[in-house]
């Protein structure tokens, strides 16, 4: 099967499992979307959507984020793990919404990644679920998945976006990623794999891939 067939047939069996795709972590804006995709950096969603709405009831714009003492937002979301990072970026970030965009997160890529604690994923996800804006955010499932299914090299996430962009027709990208995170999580985890579940990846996965279905 060439990767053009592989692509189609990734699209057309994840549309029948999941049509709908709702943002996995919960917000009611583009800034709770942001601050709670900074959290989730190694931090399950399950764990993040346990901790936002504690901050949020403390802040939920950067106008009163700002606000804050650096220390109250560590309090709170230490659960999510390297809080000291995440709360003076969260601090930080809001203060340069507040004092350079009028309180409004920026649609542009390159704009949010100048904000403190924001890397490309982030960006990318922000675009993506906020503003509708085709972006293909690469997590640890995506890269693990398109390496198995022979999509890319696997190499870095950096080349797997790329491949990912190349193959899949730009407006099934804001859908699409997350359907290939919802399969990861479902059906082909990094711990326990459920490879007998794991039907794409018996269909079109790489020899490797395949060797560890046995």
């Amino acid at each position: 099967m060439t990767k053009k067939e592989k692509g189609v047939f990734i699209i057309s069996e994840l549309e029948k499992l999941y049509p709908e795709t709702p943002v996995p972590l919960n917000h009611k804006d583009p800034y709770t979307l942001l601050i709670a995709v900074l959290l989730s950096a190694q931090c399950t969603d399950a764990r993040v959507n346990t901790i936002t709405p504690l901050l949020f009831k403390l802040a939920d714009n950067p106008f009163d984020m700002s606000k804050q003492d650096v220390d109250e937002i560590r309090s709170i979301i230490r659960p999510c793990g390297l809080s000291p990072r995440k709360s003076k970026a969260i601090h930080g970030l809001s203060r340069i919404l507040v004092s350079k965009y009028e309180g409004h997160v920026p649609k542009d890529m390159e704009l949010l990644e100048e904000l403190p604690g924001v890397g490309h994923k982030t960006a990318s996800v922000v675009v993506a679920q906020a503003f509708g804006i085709p972006a293909f955010p690469v997590d640890t499932h995506i890269h693990r998945l398109l390496t198995r299914w022979g999509i890319t090299s696997g190499k870095n996430v950096v080349v797997t976006e790329k491949d990912a962009k190349k193959l899949f027709p730009k407006s099934t990208w804001n859908k699409l990623h997350l359907q290939i995170i919802f399969y990861g999580r479902e059906y082909s985890p990094a711990r326990s794999p459920k490879y007998q579940k794991d039907f794409i990846t018996r269909k079109i996965g790489t020899k490797k891939a395949l060797k560890e279905l046995k």
